[in-house]
């Protein structure tokens, strides 16, 4: 059965003719000419992408950050896990905050916090005072995905929002893939310190595009927000703040064997059904959660992006620090071999942007998905003695593919939403993603903890210890490191250098179930991107539903 959905499109700038009388045509010709949607569409991108480039960038310059800062990389972690759970909290209000304020002004003092946090992180001391500056630098930059997606999404009518979320994905795909290579080159060639300050010319730029080309719609210019959702955004920063402890600590208290842990656990689930009852009774919530329950491709476009950001997070985090950890590259050449992915994005989404409302949106979901499966598993056949070039095809797939995933879940799940309803929506959005991608990193670095014990006492227990090929090689590495460091010295440093060994092969194994589960998790997206139902655009600009 098909549902007509009416799609009023609200380009940003629009004019109502009592404005025109009032302010003479002069002015409306000089605002209609302002608002070409492609200039308004890379002036709101170009936060985004700084926003997302800075997450990718800290990833690759972890080791150093944890060298530096006297922190182990576990700790190191929560230099991302901090800044998406603070992303969160601010990004389901992020739509009041642009009805009060107004979005323009809004999205710029976002910019400038934002900003700002950039240069402090980089200037940090300590790891503490570099957690803080990361918080702050969260929740500026936590409304920015959410703003320049409502913007992009009203600056074009439903036929064209393929075109805008491709060019939307240039920010959130292609920047993740990119950071690695640019954060590598400013760690090895000056210090990790100036993966942040990179921001600041960025910044600059983005405020004064900002300022000059993006202009609140009529319904934000006459809005009038609510009043603030206190209990709700209470609630919420109650059981995000909670998951960000469990996330960051879990693993170095052994998760459930901490009482305290389990007090967290029990925190988060009350808190989380609480923020879930009153957003759905409140008469005017922080969070409308009714547009997530009634709707039934967004609600589908939620769950499959919390699982696209949980894949997504955990190849752009654990690929490079593969290189790095268990191949011993650089940060620069790790983010080198890692960057055919933008490649790949760059050729996928121009092609995705034109095909995407001329074919069923969820055969090419499907394809994407198993795509990135598939080279999930490829990257899981790595081994000790691979080189720089040999996972370059699958690295280059894995971008092309995620194009095809990316702008088809935005363009389907806000296909029959409002323009009134998407400043909403995409916070809502937004924050699925963020949360899947802290909850695929925290699971990502549990795994590779655990399972690289798992794998070590594996491999301790196969080994013939008193076989004659493992006596053999131990006698003949006794001999070798005896002429250079004494006789006395040669056995322990010979059964050192085994066992190191053993350590590499064990953390290889790790790495190899992580990427094994990862294509899991993309294979069952796949299959559940037929929950969507099929849109069709109209051609007197409505959406059907079938």
């Amino acid at each position: 059965m098909a549902t007509l959905v009416e799609s009023p499109v609200a380009a940003v700038g629009t004019v109502r003719p009592a404005d025109m009388a009032a302010r003479g045509a002069g002015a409306v010709v000089a605002e209609r000419a302002v608002s070409n949607p492609w200039i308004v569409a890379i002036s709101a991108m170009l936060a985004t992408f700084m926003e997302v480039l800075d997450t990718a960038i800290a990833s690759v310059a972890l080791p150093y950050i944890a060298g530096s800062l006297a922190a182990s990389n576990s700790e190191a972690t929560w230099v991302l896990t901090s800044y998406l759970i603070a992303n969160a909290v601010v990004l389901p209000a992020s739509n009041w905050f642009a009805l009060r304020f107004g979005r323009k002004r809004f999205l710029i003092s976002c910019v400038v916090v934002f900003t700002i946090a950039s240069f402090w992180c980089g200037a940090a001391p300590s790891l503490g005072i570099l957690l803080l500056a990361r918080v702050v630098q969260g929740a500026g930059g936590g409304a920015l995905q959410p703003l320049s997606q409502a913007i992009l999404l009203e600056s074009f009518p439903p036929k064209r929002r393929g075109a805008a979320m491709a060019l939307f994905g240039f920010g959130v795909v292609v920047a993740p893939v990119l950071g690695p290579t640019l954060g590598g080159w400013l760690t090895d060639s000056f210090s990790w310190r100036y993966a942040f300050y990179i921001n600041i010319p960025v910044g600059i730029v983005a405020v004064s595009m900002i300022s000059r080309f993006v202009k609140d719609p009529p319904y934000i210019r006459h809005a009038r927000a609510g009043p603030f959702d206190n209990m709700g955004f209470a609630l919420l920063c109650l059981w995000t703040g909670c998951l960000q402890v469990i996330l960051d600590k879990g693993q170095e208290d052994d998760w459930f064997g901490a009482l305290w842990l389990r007090w967290a656990v029990t925190i988060l689930a009350v808190s989380l059904v609480l923020f879930v009852w009153h957003s759905w009774r409140a008469k005017q919530p922080l969070v409308n959660l009714h547009i997530l329950f009634r709707n039934r491709n967004f609600g589908v476009g939620c769950l499959l992006v919390f699982m696209l950001g949980i894949a997504i997070y955990v190849t752009v985090a654990i690929l490079p620090l593969f290189y790095q950890e268990v191949l011993g590259y650089t940060a620069l050449t790790a983010g080198i071999v890692v960057a055919p992915r933008g490649l790949g994005s760059m050729l996928g989404l121009p092609v995705v942007g034109i095909i995407s409302h001329r074919v069923d949106n969820r055969w090419l979901l499907c394809g994407g998905f198993a795509v990135f499966g598939v080279c999930s598993i490829l990257f899981s056949w790595v081994n000790l003695g691979i080189s720089p070039t040999t996972l370059l095809i699958p690295i280059v797939v894995t971008g092309f593919a995620l194009s095809f995933v990316f702008v088809p879940i935005a363009s389907m799940a806000t296909a029959t939403l409002s323009n009134e309803q998407m400043g909403n929506a995409t916070g809502i959005f937004n924050l699925l993603r963020n949360i899947g991608g802290s909850i695929g990193i925290s699971m990502a670095e549990t795994a590779l903890i655990r399972r690289e014990s798992f794998h070590q006492s594996m491999i301790a227990a196969s080994a013939p210890q008193a076989g004659v090929w493992f006596e053999q090689r131990a006698a003949q590495s006794s001999a070798y490191f005896g002429r250079a460091l004494g006789h006395a010295a040669g056995q322990p440093a010979a059964l050192a250098a085994m066992y190191l060994q053993v350590q590499r092969q064990a953390m290889l194994w790790s790495f190899v179930d992580v990427f094994r589960w990862t294509a899991l998790i993309a294979f069952a997206a796949g299959g559940m991107v037929w929950l969507f139902r099929r849109i069709s655009h109209e051609e007197d600009g409505s959406v059907k539903t079938h």
